[in-house]
């Protein structure tokens, strides 16, 4: 498996989403909206692939993840829709607070990415090793 190619889109993902925050913060609400929806699509894109093909726990895991955040979402327009100045600070920083919440979660699906990774290939390094020594 070329986990090299996954690598890259995993860092170009991180890269897209770097750039997409350091310019939504930068722009009017309405641009903001439009680059959620665009990124919301994205996402929905990907968690109906994952359904289809939800034949690992990962799969599986991002299918939940993606309702979970689905759910999320649909409160988060709710409580938009009638909130005073007051209320929409408290809602800031609860969204900051979620955000930050999953950036950890990715840190730490990054990190077991990680051990999986390695635990592949040095599964595949003995397979090979192991077909070496049988073959002679």
């Amino acid at each position: 498996m070329d986990f090299s190619a996954k690598l890259d889109a995993l860092q170009q993902h991180l890269t897209t989403t770097r750039s997409d925050a350091e310019a939504a913060a930068k722009e009017s609400r309405d641009k903001v909206k439009d680059r959620i929806d665009r990124a919301q699509a994205d996402v929905d894109k990907e968690a109906k692939e994952a359904q289809a093909n939800a034949q690992s726990k990962w799969a599986q895991m991002k299918v939940d993840h993606h309702a979970r955040m689905q759910d999320l979402r649909a409160k988060i327009d709710q409580r938009n829709a009638r909130v005073d100045a007051a209320a929409a600070e408290g809602n800031a920083d609860w969204a900051e607070s979620d955000a930050a919440d999953a950036i950890d979660f990715a840190a730490w699906a990054i990190d077991n990415a990680r051990v999986s990774l390695l635990y592949a290939i040095d599964a595949r390094v003995n397979a090979n090793e192991r077909a070496a020594a049988a073959r002679g």
